[in-house]
């Protein structure tokens, strides 16, 4: 594979080279791996890479929804716990109000 040699082992960090340290340049790396990964979009339900406007504020390129999340992702793992126990609250919600 022609081009992957230098950078194998420390990936986009590599720019970096010999600078900052190891344990920052690895953390730094994975921020960013996960800035630019590939999410679902809660609207649309398309993978793809989100467009950051600014900090914690993320567009989807497809269908142009705009909402909170993450400073560095789009979803964390605490929006996640409230999504997941505000679906479970509204099931009880529908039932009472019937």
């Amino acid at each position: 594979m022609p081009g992957t040699g230098r950078t194998r082992v420390v990936g986009v960090a590599g720019r970096f080279g010999a600078r900052y340290g190891s344990s920052l340049r690895k953390k730094w790396r994975e921020v960013v791996e996960r800035r630019y990964s590939v999410y679902v979009c809660p609207l649309c339900g398309t993978k793809t890479v989100f467009e950051r406007l600014s900090v914690g504020l993320w567009r989807c390129p497809k269908c142009g929804r705009v909402f909170a999340g993450g400073a560095y992702q789009p979803y964390t793992e605490v929006g996640r716990a409230i999504t997941v126990a505000g679906e479970r609250a509204r099931p009880q919600e529908r039932s009472s109000s019937q």
